[in-house]
């Protein structure tokens, strides 16, 4: 009995799992980052106390959050094509 198609297949499988849940969640992450943003920014300009040098931060900041999941994505999008090409080599053997 030939198991290394069986285990080719369910590594497919959870490659599979493992990458629309990363997806899943960057996207949620991305849903709620633009949400915050939106919040914090009309919060900003309703307050006219706050000081620019303040909300300039702030609006740095949020680039920087924005940033950091996109490479975060691209990132995870890059090394899950390395897993599926690993995968669909070892099927190749």
């Amino acid at each position: 009995m030939d198991y290394t198609k069986d285990y080719t297949k369910m590594a497919q499988q959870m490659t599979g799992v493992y990458k629309t849940t990363m997806d899943n969640s960057i996207s949620a992450m991305t849903m709620l980052q633009e949400n915050t943003e939106k919040m914090v920014s009309l919060s900003l300009e309703q307050s006219p106390w706050f000081p620019e040098e303040g909300k300039k931060f702030v609006n740095a900041w949020m680039k920087a959050y924005k940033k950091g999941y996109d490479d975060l994505k691209v990132s995870a999008d890059e090394q899950y094509k390395k897993l599926e090409a690993f995968v669909n080599l070892q099927k190749k053997s």
